[in-house]
């Protein structure tokens, strides 16, 4: 998905070449679909007067219309800011505002509500795209200063109000950074106000974008607004290996999509039994080595053969614990191991159509099998045609040729 302005021509992108953090519609990132757009307000009800402004890279704020404005999704309007003003775009009018603010526990009724003061006229928008215009350079430089006063920081973004009267630089940094001296050299080069922001990682990553390891694009720069926090349990419950390089992602935290399916796994473990729970036999005490969430198996050895496991199903644990409970011993695992029978033969089907690659490649014809016949059979004309040309002067050789399997003679009869 893509705005008009990001079309391609002859195999490269025309527009603004952002890769998804453009300034008209951002490509589709975090907008919201009106599905209330079609539906009529009920008999004396008035429209809600907010309305949701977005910016660059997906911040957006909510302002209330107090000029009464006829505003539509898509169009640019002027906002007021602490000083100046900026420029945004509309992104949700109506009742899901309503929705979007109560979410987000912002209060409708406050004297520090921001207001929309008109829509964007042709020079307003002019300035604005000529300051947009400026933040790719601005931002190669200004981590040339960083590095030339060795602050341990990161300028990840820069991001112009849209009267240009202020530049924002979102930064990010593990330790408190001493930025007073950087905020003089980035006045006196860029004559313009400087406000320096700090921002976590995951928000760096949102602003930026990316690919993820799935292969499509970062979740919190395209839909997630709110970042919970993931701890390595979450990992744990899924049964994944505790590989920093694969849990972590391109934000260097813990991947967000860890949360997503952690709570279909809490509802399936609490069927299992506690690993740490042992199973009294007869032959012997048992402890769980492995569990299969899917399949609602697991795994028990004997103290001292652990190489030996045993499968057993979760209602069969549950049922061997309970017996132990009463202070009751099964005989041994292999009884209810043996029940389980497994089918070991599995057949793939080709259910989603998918045939080989190579299916429409032709088969590669052998052509040293056909220049050998060829010289073979030059060599055939050629000896029959020295044959015809030069007759046997030995008849001996002749007879030699049609019997080569003759036994030789012994050395008294070739004597005699």
């Amino acid at each position: 998905m893509a705005c008009a302005s990001c079309s391609t021509k002859d195999g490269s992108p025309k527009g603004c070449k952002n890769n998804g953090t453009c300034g008209t519609d951002s490509c589709n990132k975090l907008t919201v679909f009106d599905w209330l757009a079609n539906m009529s307000l009920p008999n004396g009800e008035k429209p809600f007067n907010w309305v949701e402004v977005r910016y660059k890279n997906g911040r957006k704020e909510y302002y209330n219309n107090t000029e009464n404005l006829t505003l539509s999704i898509g169009d640019i309007v002027a906002t007021q800011a602490k000083a100046g003003h900026d420029i945004g775009m509309v992104t949700l009018t109506g009742e899901l505002v309503r929705v979007q603010m109560k979410r987000k526990n912002i209060p409708e009724n406050t004297e520090e509500a921001l207001k929309i003061y008109r829509k964007a006229s042709q020079k307003d928008i002019d300035i604005w795209s000529k300051a947009r215009d400026k933040e790719e350079p601005m931002k190669v430089r200004a981590r040339q200063f960083a590095i030339d006063l060795k602050l341990h920081m990161k300028i990840s973004d820069i991001e112009f109000q849209g009267d240009a009267s202020k530049a924002t630089f979102y930064y990010t940094a593990e330790e408190r950074v001493d930025f007073r001296e950087l905020i003089k050299v980035f006045a006196r080069e860029f004559r313009t106000r400087i406000e320096m922001k700090q921002v976590g990682f995951r928000q760096e990553a949102a602003r930026l974008g990316g690919i993820g390891s799935c292969g499509r694009e970062l979740c919190c720069s395209t839909w997630l607004t709110d970042f919970r926090s993931v701890s390595t349990s979450a990992a744990r419950y899924q049964q994944l290996s505790l590989n920093p390089q694969k849990l972590a992602g391109q934000c260097g935290k813990l991947k967000c999509c860890l949360n997503y399916e952690l709570d279909t796994y809490l509802d399936a473990l609490k069927s299992f039994p506690k690993t740490d729970t042992k199973l009294y036999t007869q032959k012997g005490t048992a402890v769980c080595q492995k569990t299969d969430i899917f399949k609602g198996h697991l795994w028990y050895a004997y103290e001292g053969e652990w190489m030996n496991w045993h499968k057993i199903t979760t209602a069969q644990a549950n049922e061997i614990i309970e017996l132990n409970k009463q202070k009751k011993k099964i005989a041994s695992l292999e009884e209810y191991a043996s029940d389980l029978v497994e089918d070991t033969k599995t057949e793939f089907e080709n259910v989603v159509g998918q045939d080989s690659l190579t299916r429409f490649d032709s088969p590669k014809r052998n052509n040293k099998r056909r220049n050998n016949r060829r010289k073979g059979n030059q060599g055939n004309k050629n000896t029959a045609s020295n044959k015809r040309a030069t007759p046997n002067k030995n008849p001996n050789q002749n007879n030699r040729r049609k019997n080569p399997k003759r036994k030789p003679q012994n050395s008294k009869n070739a004597k005699k």
